[in-house]
């Protein structure tokens, strides 16, 4: 394409997403306004990940969602301006607790109070239970292909990057103060400071009163809370650590932060952490509150907890791009997080992406895969859905690949593991499901006598037709079988102007043939599982049923 032509086509595409409603374009506009009241050569994205329990999905979340507001700040300004997207691991921070979910706990312990990077690490991978974890993380974000800057906490305090901004800290002490002391209780305001010397006697992150402090000589003095002497340290090289939200505000400044989102637990610490940053010369960053994930009983995801899903779990089960999918979706909604959600969206992934190429190109800055996927969403190569492939794995008690590949190869002529590789992973991901969480709660339900009067006609229907009987005249079949009472509906209408069926003739067979609640059109599944394999299938609920 000649670069006239693409320059008009960015400029078309930045016009349209200038008046885009999607949420990654509203922050995205933010950072625009911001970039014009402080002209920069470069825009720097951040997330913070704190690395005192194993990394979980959130974290994956905000790099997600960071990454997809970066995008559109580059869509909106044609990509002019240099960005760069940190994720920076808070390891100098201190042990407080040991996790839940962790081996070695007793050995863990007795490192309570000590930098996360100089814990040993109870997996024994690494020299520390911070590196550990840092790595989970990177892992991860490496193999999703975010683009990406890892920094850590402890290298900038040790290499002197934090320096400047933590004898401005020091400068600017009393105001720092000012601004915290209101938040704390009274017995912690009383012993209050924004430093944190490490102990260089015992390693540990200390918080203690500072009795004085030396601003041109760069220095603090504490008691030693064991021996009771004095100590005078820098507060610069790594001899000391900030409280976290001075120490959040001071890294905005240090590295000049542009956006960051939070947790809608963290609007109050935001607040503060903006007051210290302004107070110490920057400006806070762009930025919005997202609602928490929550557990299967409504409670909020702990990392220390080990409550909600991790990413190698979700990874099991379903593809990234149906995480990012959820990601994706109301960020300001609290979003229940567990197993059960996981079809849903590896569905309503594959059909955002089979509706991309109908769409005009204001729909499709509106389509989540557009975010997910930078502008560039893959061709939709996938025939059958996650929810059908579940009901085959159901139907036939599936343990391998290759029976479901019976099935769709017969159904699809051509479409093979090899000419269909995503497919392939979609198999694997629904034969992992159905074992670990389908067939522990399989339940069949006994049919009433009406209802196994239906299925005694279903099942004769079914066996009148060819065996290559296309879903929709199966459909056809089942609909019609279904017109009668229990479930006749005599308010809805057929596409033929007969009266309609009610779902719980659905819900029926689903429950009784397969031990499930719901599932796909009927017909569909019938088509791809086999006639004859339905036929079987009804006998054998029959004969259970006898």
């Amino acid at each position: 394409m000649p670069a006239a032509e693409v320059q008009d086509a960015a400029r078309a595409l930045r016009d349209i997403a200038a008046q885009s409603n999607a949420w990654p374009f509203e922050e995205a506009r933010k950072v625009v306004a911001r970039l014009k009241k402080r002209p920069k050569d470069e825009v720097i994205f951040e997330t913070g990940y704190g690395p005192s329990g194993l990394p979980h999905i959130g974290t994956f979340g905000e790099v997600a969602r960071t990454t997809m507001v970066r995008h559109a700040f580059r869509v909106l300004t044609d990509d002019a301006v240099k960005t760069r997207l940190i994720a920076f691991s808070d390891d100098m921070d201190g042990l407080r607790k040991v996790p839940d979910n962790i081996p070695e706990k007793e050995m863990v312990a007795r490192h309570l109070g000590m930098p996360l990077t100089k814990v040993p690490d109870p997996f024994g991978t690494h020299p520390s239970f911070g590196e550990h974890n840092n790595a989970r993380l990177r892992a991860f974000l490496d193999a999703f292909g975010f683009d990406y800057e890892f920094m850590s906490s402890t290298e900038c305090y040790l290499s002197g990057r934090f320096d400047a901004a933590l004898l401005k800290v020091l400068e600017r002490f009393d105001q720092v103060m000012t601004i915290m002391l209101p938040s704390l209780r009274e017995e912690r305001a009383q012993t209050y400071s924004p430093f944190l010397p490490v102990c260089p006697r015992t390693g540990i992150v200390l918080q203690v009163p500072i009795v004085d402090r030396d601003v041109a000589a760069g220095t603090i003095s504490y008691d030693d809370p064991e021996t009771g002497e004095r100590m005078t340290t820098p507060v610069t090289g790594g001899r000391c650590k900030l409280q976290w939200k001075p120490d959040w505000a001071m890294r905005w400044v240090a590295l000049d932060i542009d956006y960051e989102m939070a947790g809608k637990d963290l609007i109050d610490s935001v607040k503060l952490s903006s007051a210290i940053c302004r107070t110490l010369g920057g400006a806070p960053p762009e930025g919005f509150n997202y609602e928490l994930f929550l557990d299967e009983n409504g409670q909020k995801i702990s990392k220390s907890k080990g409550n909600g899903l991790t990413i190698e779990e979700w990874l099991r089960y379903a593809s990234p791009e149906s995480l990012s999918l959820f990601m994706y979706r109301e960020p300001k909604a609290a979003k229940r997080l567990y197993f059960d959600v996981i079809p849903r969206h590896v569905d309503e992934y594959q059909q955002y992406l089979d509706a991309y190429p109908r769409q005009d190109a204001r729909q499709r800055l509106s389509n989540p895969v557009w975010h997910i996927h930078a502008g560039a969403p893959p061709k939709a190569d996938v025939p059958i859905s996650f929810t059908m492939l579940l009901n085959l794995v159901s139907a036939s008690n599936a343990e391998n690949a290759d029976t479901l590949w019976g099935f769709i190869g017969r159904y699809w002529p051509g479409v093979t593991p090899q000419s269909h590789p995503k497919l392939q992973k979609l198999v694997e991901y629904a034969i992992h499901y159905f074992r670990d969480f389908v067939l522990p709660t399989k339940k069949f339900r006994e049919p009433s006598d009406a209802e196994r009067a239906a299925l005694i006609d279903l099942r004769d229907a079914l066996s009148q037709l060819p065996e290559d009987a296309p879903a929709e005249k199966i459909q056809e079949v089942v609909y019609e079988v279904g017109r009668r009472e229990p479930f006749l509906d005599a308010t809805k209408k057929g596409k033929d102007g007969k009266p309609g069926v009610s779902l719980e003739w659905f819900n029926m067979l689903y429950q009784v043939l397969l031990g499930q609640e719901k599932g796909p059109r009927f017909g569909s599944f019938v088509a791809i599982y086999g006639l004859q394999n339905t036929v079987d299938m009804i006998d054998g609920a029959l004969a259970r049923s006898a």
